[in-house]
């Protein structure tokens, strides 16, 4: 009897690939993303609409952005564009570390009790509302340097949506789990690890997939007020320098890597939560 040898990893990426270019998903994509690219070389090159004269168009755009010896400054092949997205891929990992680490388990203790939610819940909704822009004097003051006031600032921000959602997602949980797991004689403990942070982690997923974007823009913002490299710096400082085409590139830059950190969170998201994606899947969704 011949036994069949696991398929290698190139094959079941292979497979995955076929899989998908037989559903409308990725053609759908490449007709948004195209629409996209149309409309946005006729308003500032075909039409040349008012609103956008003094935009570049994307014909420049790409020229500049993949050329060698770039007019402008910036390039796939300068340094100095490396350096900017490391810089701010390198501050987003930590602030979304530190908000993760933070966030999540306050959500989860603020979910599952009563009364340490009355203590905290009032201090969260005070500070909430207010805009990152505000707590840049603040942040300067408090942390020394240039890099750490700007990982504060998107630590903020993220801090807030994840920890929110995960409290939410505690509070969707239906109260028949908790009473069937006590029936069953499972501990505090064994509800808190099998039922509450299980139940809540399609919530968590979501509240990290906002949290990543939310920390992007925010680390954009903090960068044009107090940092000395970074995509945020790099718009501002292109804006200034009236060096449009640069801005740009550093702008779809921004939307790029944004995307990808999004998408890797969903990634890891379905990974963890194989039940809930065949669930969705029986459902046709």
């Amino acid at each position: 009897m011949i036994a069949k040898s696991e398929p290698s990893n190139s094959q079941i990426v292979l497979y995955k690939i076929g899989k998908a270019l037989k559903t409308p998903t990725p053609y759908l994509t490449i007709f948004g993303v195209s629409l996209w690219l149309g409309a946005y070389y006729l308003f500032c090159e075909g039409w040349r609409l008012p609103l956008f004269n003094k935009l570049p168009g994307p014909y420049e755009v790409i020229v500049e952005w993949l050329n060698p010896d770039p007019d402008w400054g910036i390039s796939l092949y300068s340094p100095e564009y490396h350096d900017h997205i490391y810089y701010s891929c390198r501050r987003i990992l930590i602030a979304f570390a530190i908000a993760t680490g933070i966030g999540v388990p306050l959500g989860l203790f603020m979910g599952w009790s009563k009364k340490f939610r009355d203590y905290s819940f009032p201090i969260l909704e005070t500070l909430r509302p207010i805009p990152i822009l505000a707590w840049v004097p603040l942040a300067i003051l408090m942390f020394s340097g240039l890099e750490t006031p700007v990982i504060f600032l998107a630590t903020l921000a993220s801090l807030f949506v994840t920890t929110l959602n995960t409290l939410l997602g505690v509070n969707s949980i239906d109260e028949s789990y908790f009473r069937a797991a006590k029936c069953l004689g499972a501990s505090n403990t064994d509800v808190f690890l099998h039922v509450v942070v299980p139940g809540a982690l399609p919530f968590i997923f979501t509240g990290l997939e906002i949290s990543v974007g939310v920390a992007w823009f925010s680390l954009v913002a903090a960068e044009m007020v107090s940092g000395e490299f970074g995509l945020g710096y790099m718009i501002n400082d292109s804006y200034m320098n009236i060096t449009y085409v640069s801005m740009v590139i550093a702008m779809l830059t921004l939307g790029f890597f944004g995307w990808i950190t999004s998408a890797f969170v969903r990634w890891v998201g379905n990974r963890m939560m194989q039940w809930r994606v065949k669930a969705l899947a029986l459902e046709g969704r």
